[in-house]
């Protein structure tokens, strides 16, 4: 399909006024000692659960060498990890080290910054226009890629439905009332002692529908817990549930836990998997009758 020269000068002229206003013609982005590309990679081991390098290399659109180059750099200053798969022993698992994290932290953070700077100028409304019309420019690019699965913060409303899935789900797992009944008072004891300083709920939208949910609370000075993972069937098997509990993850390490612990049923297999990969290990295992069922409670535990 033929396009009109003047589109492809208005996309150009944006490209060239957003890569200034971003800064990211400058040799270091945000004035860290990263390029943009260093800090692309960066940003994806921070944010991804033990990636290959073949996936980076395919997700970013690097030449292998290239990424190859920038992961031996990452590896002289300590910053990266790497670890043998168990399903492919010729597959490496990379990741941060607890150095590379430390160096990568106040980059993110200064990219947070300087891009709320950017958007406190603008009244509100003209900042949901700029938002809406990014979300927009993604969509669209992205052609027949699946669609967008978006994360945020809990809202009024949320809670009515994070109660409702849970009761309907789990009594499709013969749960009864019980269960329904537990759900609830958590969600309660949430909204009556929120301290968003070290708590946060997670709410995944797909195409503006509510797909999921997750929470991290608050157990002691250094223990976060895990609570209420949930992924709708329908949107299984697009990654929601693994980036809901990777959300948690780096909220608790900003929010300075050095743990986190949470409780799920032998019987739910999907997300022992989810948690499993994400770093978490069974620490315990009781059998007792809950919820008009006899199930196998086991403790998960994460070291942050």
């Amino acid at each position: 399909m033929a396009v009109a020269a003047d589109r492809v000068d208005a996309v150009r002229a944006f490209n060239r006024f957003y890569t200034r206003r971003i800064g990211a013609l400058g040799e270091r982005l945000f004035d860290s000692p990263f390029s943009l590309a260093e800090m692309r990679v960066l940003y994806e081991l921070a944010h991804r659960r033990r990636p290959a390098a073949t996936e980076l290399a395919d997700d970013l659109g690097l030449d292998a060498g290239y990424l190859s180059r920038i992961l031996n750099r990452f590896r002289e200053r300590g910053f990266l990890q790497r670890a043998p798969s168990t399903a492919d022993g010729r597959r490496r698992h990379l990741g941060l080290t607890r150095r590379g994290r430390t160096a990568f932290a106040p980059c993110e953070a200064r990219a947070r910054r300087e891009v709320s700077a950017m958007l406190a100028q603008l009244p509100t409304a003209s900042q949901q226009r700029v938002v809406g019309a990014m979300r927009t420019i993604e969509h669209e690019l992205a052609g027949n890629a699946p669609a967008t699965i978006r994360l945020r913060s809990h809202r009024p409303g949320d809670m009515g439905w994070v109660v409702h899935r849970h009761g309907a789900i789990y009594a499709a797992l013969s749960y009864n009332h019980e269960f329904e009944a537990l759900v609830a008072r958590i969600v309660a004891d949430f909204l009556d002692h929120f301290d968003p300083a070290g708590e946060r709920c997670w709410i995944a939208e797909q195409n503006g529908d509510i797909v999921g949910s997750v929470f991290l609370v608050r157990k002691s000075k250094t223990v976060a817990k895990l609570r209420l993972l949930l992924v709708e069937p329908s949107a299984r098997g697009l990654g929601v549930g693994g980036r809901l509990v990777d959300a948690c993850v780096r909220f608790a390490r900003q929010a300075g836990y050095r743990t986190i612990t949470l409780w799920t049923q032998s019987e739910l297999l999907a997300a022992r998997r989810l948690y499993e990969r994400a770093g978490f290990r069974c620490v315990d295992r009781v059998k007792h009758r809950s919820f008009g069922k006899n199930l196998v409670a086991e403790t998960w535990d994460l070291a942050l």
